[in-house]
């Protein structure tokens, strides 16, 4: 849909309002009169800065004044036509810019908000009619979005680490990402010949650090095209890289994988694996027989097939999950014969799936039990994860690598603020 076609639907949806729509010429004077107030007040902070950078530098050579240079730019009260950026002769690009960033054409605040609203879950089609509503102009704001918070992601990705966690969570997301196709082009509608792209699954593998206190800490993440022994390797190396220890890392959680435990036998010589106890018990449900169904409930009732399936789901995976409420590892592995005598009869395969490597699942148990519920399984991950699903969703297959990644550090960012947990570059 070109721009164009875009500002006409907005404004059929800006007709049919719900509200009485305001005078026009009062609306546009009160437009006017508080975007001429914001460019005003900006002018003025703009004249300060500029005095300010060059007070120091009284009775030194110092560059001269050359006036202005006009400029469009958006704010969260309207749009500003003609602001006056003042300007020196030499030296514009060595001072630090404070109200304005060289170049850009929205003032930051808009930009936050755009960036909230648009982690918040509402689309960029959305996101235009809202700021049409302010700007009277329809934005190419998936760039604005993307170039803002780009410029603060590969620097906070690659920031060196200056502790260690002892214990991490590893998990993965799987994305939709488009690839150029070498050699095939194709015309666009607007006559343009461009590289054919093709949409192709790939995975953001993410490390978070689970810290002494409890907190939690997303410290890296990357795209890959698979998970393998290969793939978490490169992941690992990379935090080692960037300052980790290797030799006090004691504890890595994670679902079961393959090629992890490979990849960290090379790169974590001390540290032992503790399989996610929600996907252990959870991967009962794919191997359940159902036989020897009950035909009622103990108090007589007639009980459906469909409902005599669900209370057997129900009684296995409780069990399941009451093996790890034991506060002691003992008692735990004792629950854990209690449920084989239970279930091996009735639900053999069921069995077989959750013994196997089952002791990977009480690693858990060596560590502080404060700490239990967070080291246990990954569910603090799978949260994270879940909130960037339903963006990818909506977005369907991201433009590139650097597009997903922005999208994923803007919902870690949130997810960190609203539960009061360390930002993803905030380790030291």
């Amino acid at each position: 849909m070109s721009i164009a076609e875009r500002e006409q639907q907005i404004l059929r949806v800006k007709k049919q309002g719900f509200h009485k729509e305001l005078d026009e010429a009062l609306a546009d004077k009160l437009k006017t009169e508080v975007v001429s107030t914001v460019k005003t007040v900006l002018e003025s902070a703009l004249e300060e800065e500029v005095k300010a950078f060059l007070k120091p530098l009284m009775g030194k050579e110092r560059p001269h004044r050359s006036g202005y240079y006009h400029r469009g730019l958006n704010t969260q009260y309207g749009q500003i036509q003609d602001l006056a950026v003042p300007k020196l002769r030499q030296r514009n690009r060595e001072r630090e810019w404070q109200v304005l960033q060289r170049y850009e054409r929205s003032l930051g605040n808009l930009l936050d908000w755009m960036c909230c609203l648009y982690v918040m879950g509402l689309s960029l089609r959305d996101l235009l009619e809202a700021l049409y509503f302010i700007l009277g102009k329809v934005l190419s704001v998936s760039a604005q979005i993307t170039l803002k918070v780009q410029q603060q992601l590969e620097a906070k990705r690659q920031k060196p680490l200056t502790r260690t966690p002892e214990m991490i969570l590893v998990d993965g997301v799987w994305v939709d990402i488009q690839y150029t196709i070498n050699d095939e082009f194709k015309e666009d509608q607007s006559g343009h010949i461009r590289q054919c792209r093709r949409a192709e699954e790939r995975v953001v593998l993410a490390v978070m650090a689970v810290w002494e206190d409890g907190s939690q800490e997303l410290i890296h993440y990357e795209v890959a095209s698979v998970e393998s022994e290969a793939t978490w390797t490169t992941v690992f190396q990379n935090l080692i890289a960037r300052g980790l220890d290797p030799n006090k890392l004691k504890l890595v959680s994670s679902d079961g994988g393959l090629g992890l435990p490979a990849a960290m036998q090379k790169c974590f010589p001390i540290a032992q694996q503790q399989r996610c106890i929600t996907h252990k018990v959870r991967g009962i449900e794919r191997h359940l027989n159902y036989s020897d169904l009950p035909q009622s409930t103990p108090t007589g009732q007639p009980l459906k097939p469909s409902e005599a399936k669900q209370q057997r789901r129900f009684e296995i995976i409780s069990d399941a999950y009451r093996i790890y409420e034991a506060d002691l590892e003992s008692d735990a592995q004792l629950r854990l014969q209690d449920f084989q005598e239970k279930w091996q009869l009735t639900e053999p395969d069921a069995v077989r799936t959750f013994i196997k490597d089952v002791q990977l699942t009480f690693s858990f148990y060596q560590f502080d039990a404060d700490l239990h519920h967070h080291i246990r399984t990954t569910n603090h991950l799978e949260r994270l994860f879940r909130e960037f699903r339903t963006k990818s969703d909506e977005i369907g297959a991201f433009p590139n690598e650097t597009s997903c990644l922005t999208v994923f550090w803007l919902v870690v960012e949130r997810d960190h603020a609203k539960h009061d947990r360390r930002s993803s570059a905030n380790n030291s």
